[in-house]
């Protein structure tokens, strides 16, 4: 990563496009999920700068125990996912939704595979391919700007794929998943983790609905499926479906997943992360764009996005709702 200071001030853009990308946004998101490309683009334009800022350069949560720190889990989870899917030096793998990078470069670092990103959003490939570079890896890590729900590659072209927290945005899973499989070599694994409501979840429950989309709508998100979508998306795509489970159970009790949104956090790496945290940074945010320090439409995407990390707490607290369902699935010889 770089040197600098991460800030969550919208770099990219400009007093008039932040405020105009924040309406794209919210139009995108009310037409549904046909338009789900632009509103993924928009809000990753809108967010990124916040995401490092807040989270670093891995855009996802992990199981947490106690003693270990909030960086050592986010490693640990990717590692989990490497080991389960035997990446090692010589295979092809696809990074679906690589964002900046982070899990990326820590595969590519830890098990030697060639690793391809692929991203929909221009702004946070251009930031990989600086980091990648800074990183040492840019002769492991490369990039592909496309959509996975077209995935610009040839047949069989990879020995591997994964995805981290990315497929939550596909309007379409069975759609998605016949992508990669068909992209995938005879005999290639593809794991993830991904997001979904869980068997406590009750559609008739009007908190629950509300949590879900809170989540939704802060997130870019269409619809959050079930265990049993992805399960059964995966094998009507053509994939043998290896192993499923929901890691947010790994987590030590007194340590959940969604403790670093929560608070009481003692750091000052930590404080941007927690509750108390977010709201000095958009209260400081409303003050600068009172003075126009920084672009209109700044503060209230702080605001989008702490409302949504309100309603992951909740969906966590309640057990309705888990980032980390684990899948592993594998192209039939």
């Amino acid at each position: 990563m770089t040197n600098e200071i991460p800030t969550p001030v919208l770099t990219d853009l400009n007093d008039e496009s932040t405020a105009d990308t924040l309406l794209q946004y919210r139009d995108a998101h009310e037409r549904g999920s046909d338009q789900y490309a632009p509103m993924v683009q928009t809000f990753y334009k809108l967010v990124t700068d916040f995401y490092e800022f807040g989270w670093g350069s891995s855009f996802h949560f992990a199981p947490t125990k106690a003693g270990a720190s909030f960086e050592e889990s986010i490693a640990s989870h990717q590692h989990y996912l490497g080991e389960s899917m035997g990446l090692r030096p010589g295979l092809n793998v696809l990074d679906i939704g690589c964002g900046v990078g982070g899990p990326q470069r820590s595969m590519a670092r830890t098990f030697g595979p060639s690793i391809t990103g692929l991203n929909i959003s221009a702004y946070q490939l251009q930031k990989c391919e600086e980091y990648n570079k800074e990183a040492g890896l840019d002769e492991l890590c490369h990039l592909l700007l496309g959509d996975f729900m077209a995935i610009p590659a040839e047949d069989q072209s990879f020995g591997a794929a994964y995805h981290i927290e990315a497929i939550p945005h596909a309007p379409d899973k069975i759609g998605v998943y016949k992508e990669i499989f068909r992209v995938l070599e005879p005999g290639a694994i593809f794991a993830g983790y991904d997001w979904c409501m869980t068997p406590l979840y009750d559609a008739e429950n009007p908190i629950h609905r509300k949590i879900k989309e809170g989540i939704e709508y802060g997130n870019a998100l269409p619809q959050i499926v079930s265990f049993t979508d992805v399960n059964d998306g995966l094998q009507e795509a053509g994939f043998e479906l290896l192993e499923t489970r929901d890691r947010a159970i790994d987590s030590d009790p007194e340590t959940p997943w969604y403790q670093p949104l929560e608070g009481n956090l003692r750091t000052l790496k930590g404080l941007p992360r927690s509750s108390g945290g977010r709201k000095v940074v958009a209260s400081i945010l409303r003050a600068l764009e009172i003075i126009r320090a920084v672009p209109k439409g700044t503060s209230e995407t702080c605001r989008i996005l702490n409302n949504a990390a309100d309603s992951l707490v909740a969906g966590g607290r309640l057990g309705i709702f888990t980032p980390m369902y684990f899948h592993k699935a594998q192209k039939p010889n």
